[in-house]
């Protein structure tokens, strides 16, 4: 039976650090939307898979993933989707085991709100989705995928419900505990909670979390 692979999908927006390579195993399929063409070359990867409108990505950055001979997805700028949409959409149609974002929003609340809001979407159902935007990492734990966070002590985590509901919330290693308990959507009590050990699992029965670090001392995408 064939393996299914891991995707890394970079993305626009801030430009992220060198060791956002690391994120990048060896059988990676590496997919770019837009401008994460440059963020991906300028930490020495080279997109396979090229998606977007292209209004963003350096004539450099093109010239150079076309050289390379990488598969290249043009769409209209009127279009319906953002660019990390269509990378993901990409991305899934490859039956992925996991999907590690890399980008950022620019410094544009509205992007970031809405890249998170895509990575927790029904699309990505049964694939483990992290994200790596700048220093803060972001894991999305489902009922059926909790995640293993990795961390100092001390250092902040906050747990965000996704769209709905977070029920059956459990969590180790972090200061303050959750047994089974809820997480509503618009309450903040999952804010600013903090690693006691080097390691904490979130998990949950039903709804969609989101594990934020906001920031990340070394990307890190085990879970388990």
């Amino acid at each position: 039976m064939t393996e299914r692979p891991s995707v890394v999908v970079f993305t626009g927006g801030d430009a992220p650090p060198m060791w956002a390579a690391s994120l990048v195993g060896r059988s990676s399929v590496v997919v770019a939307a837009d401008s994460g063409v440059d963020h991906a070359l300028a930490v020495g990867v080279t997109p396979s898979v090229v998606v977007g409108d292209f209004d963003s990505i350096s004539p450099q950055g093109l010239a150079a993933v076309v050289a390379a001979g990488a598969d290249i997805h043009r769409h209209d700028p009127a279009k319906d989707f953002t660019d990390l949409e269509l990378a993901l959409a990409l991305a899934v149609a490859m039956d992925p085991s996991e999907v590690v974002v890399i980008g950022g929003g620019g410094g544009r609340l509205d992007h970031v709100l809405a890249n998170a809001a895509v990575l927790a979407s029904p699309m990505l159902d049964g694939v483990r989705v992290m994200a790596q935007f700048g220093m803060a990492s972001m894991h999305v734990v489902r009922p059926h995928m909790p995640a293993a966070l990795h961390g100092t002590p001390g250092q902040l985590v906050t747990l965000l419900p996704a769209g709905e509901t977070a029920c059956g919330v459990t969590t180790t290693g972090l200061r303050f505990a959750l047994d089974g308990e809820q997480l509503h959507p618009w309450s903040a009590r999952g804010v600013s909670n903090e690693f006691v050990d080097v390691s904490a699992t979130v998990a949950l029965a039903t709804g969609v979390l989101l594990a934020v670090i906001p920031q990340a001392s070394r990307p890190t995408k085990e879970t388990t």
